[in-house]
């Protein structure tokens, strides 16, 4: 177990920290949270977690190995950083450089890049062996200002948002304006807690953002839909992205061709931009959670989402799932989805 800090992206206050604890309950790593932080949150974990994280994450920027963490204040940060074991990050004959990252405007009265300039020569006058190099060093040592703290380590992994700027909806081939981002549907694929090899069923597949995301990750991915049209569209979706899915089928979800599935991720349509088939959304979700729950073991999980005056906490424990999360995503004037995840009990 080591001491670790994870950069968090500020789209949203809580699903970042919910998509990183899911991710590292689904792969099976212990972990303990040390401090919850403006977009940061510390822990304890074995730094083996790394990898997977790079691979599953959406909402995590950084990774890194904490060194020390003080008030943000410069000469707290210059007395932590002489008392700092910078061996365990640094060896002899190793090139480095000194990254310091604002969150908002925690501590804007700190010039970041002074900061920067002044720990890196007490690195230099503390480890003499090693030198500095700006561009393409063996290490980077990262700092970050929040909450009235400055947290500092050893970078260990950057998860670049660029691939799901290059996943969203007008990239693709099929493009329908009810389509979800990428990053909302790789982070419910997460909260939903699929396995490497489990099959994530999206009964309203839509454009293949679900499928696209779960695949991506591991998964076998599954998806139906009432229009053969939006089936077909889903289809030049994953192809294009070279993806092959279990299936995709025309099919109503209220009636699924199916026995079993590991876990289910989808955003059912709400009836503005995408047809309900004459039902209500309220009736639609319904449907949908009673027509999955047979197909779902005991401590399996569904992540929906849908508009917040729904009430799908209310509709799903009435039908006897068990309410684990919810999450509100504002998507315009008229829609904030909530974003829930249920448990079979």
């Amino acid at each position: 177990m080591a001491n670790l800090f994870f950069l968090l992206s500020g789209e949203h206050e809580d699903l970042p920290v919910s998509e990183l604890k899911a991710i590292l309950e689904t792969e099976d790593y212990a972990y303990g949270v040390r401090e919850k932080l403006d977009q940061v949150l510390r822990l304890e974990a074995d730094p083996n977690c790394i990898e997977v994280l790079k691979h599953r994450a959406a909402l995590t920027r950084l990774c890194a190995m904490e060194l020390f963490t003080c008030e943000a204040e410069t000469s707290s940060i210059v007395k932590a950083l002489s008392l700092a074991r910078l061996d365990q990050a640094l060896r002899e004959n190793e090139s480095f450089a000194v990254r310091v990252k604002h969150v908002k405007a925690h501590a804007s009265e700190i010039d970041g890049m002074m900061l920067e300039k002044k720990l890196g020569e007490l690195i230099l006058r503390n480890m003499p062996k090693v030198r500095v190099k700006l561009k393409n060093p063996d290490k980077t040592l990262v700092g970050i200002l929040t909450s009235e703290k400055f947290i500092f380590g050893l970078k260990l992994a950057e998860i670049p948002a660029t691939p799901f700027v290059q996943r969203r909806p007008r990239k693709r081939p099929f493009f329908h304006p009810s389509a979800m981002q990428a990053k909302l549907a790789r982070c419910m694929v997460n909260l939903a807690q699929p396995k490497t090899g489990d099959l994530v069923l999206d009964p309203f597949c839509g454009t293949g953002t679900t499928l696209i995301e779960a695949a991506l990750v591991g998964c076998r991915a599954l998806g139906l839909d009432v229009q053969r049209r939006m089936a077909r569209g889903t289809l030049r979706n994953v192809t294009h992205f070279g993806i092959k899915p279990e299936g995709v089928v025309v099919a109503d979800a209220r009636s699924l061709p199916l026995k079993k599935v590991d876990c289910v991720v989808t955003d059912p349509p709400y009836g503005t931009s995408s047809t309900t088939l004459k039902r209500t959304t309220k009736q639609v979700i319904e449907e949908v959670l009673t027509a999955v729950y047979g197909l779902l073991k005991n401590g399996r999980r569904v992540c929906m989402a849908a508009p917040r005056k729904l009430n799908i906490v209310q509709v799903g424990t009435g039908l006897g799932y068990k309410h684990i999360e919810s999450h509100f995503v504002y998507v315009h004037r008229s829609l904030t989805r909530e974003v829930v995840v249920f448990e079979k009990v």
